[in-house]
């Protein structure tokens, strides 16, 4: 696992492109920055350009091995899994961090409410959403956390099959009021 410990990594992170170009190396693998710039809409100097701030972060790596000539620059996760805490860094920088990962995550949900798959078999019957208020204490809600953490290990990294398709999980928890 990627722990980010200093404020440059974490703030390579915290941008939009970046956190979609991170999401799109776990799920399809390694790739090249053309692929990628098709894949975000964006031009390929400026994947390029963000692909060489996530890898001076150390959060990915080029991948020399994957090229079949000189031209080709194949890049690939470091570590698929990247964790920080936010207690290591200024509220300020948490806090963008954090608002950065749960526009992404809002962004995949408005993207899939209202879609044609949402309505249909089988993955519309199969897709979920789900919440809970409880009372917990700091060390409860630890403990849910790595429980969750666990199961969502247990399903991470499948291999490929013809029934099987990139799948996004979204679990917070967190004091709140209602």
């Amino acid at each position: 696992m990627t722990e980010i410990r200093d404020e440059a990594a974490l703030k390579a992170v915290a941008h939009p492109l970046r956190r979609r170009l991170l999401d799109a190396l776990r799920v399809d693998g390694p790739s090249m920055p053309s692929a990628l710039a098709r894949a975000t809409g964006q031009a390929v100097a400026n994947v390029s350009h963000h692909l060489r701030v996530l890898a001076e972060a150390g959060l990915i790596e080029e991948a020399p091995d994957l090229a079949r000539n000189r031209k080709e620059h194949w890049w690939r996760m470091a570590d698929p899994r990247i964790s920080w805490n936010p207690a290591d860094f200024t509220p300020e920088a948490a806090d963008a961090a954090d608002a950065i990962g749960l526009q992404r995550q809002l962004d995949l949900i408005h993207s899939w409410v209202g879609s044609p798959a949402a309505r249909s078999e089988p993955w519309g019957t199969s897709a979920f959403a789900t919440d809970a208020w409880m009372r917990l204490s700091p060390a409860e809600l630890a403990e849910l956390g790595a429980e969750i953490n666990a199961l969502l290990a247990k399903y991470r990294g499948r291999p490929e099959r013809d029934d099987r398709e990139p799948v996004f999980v979204l679990g917070r928890g967190f004091p709140a009021r209602p």
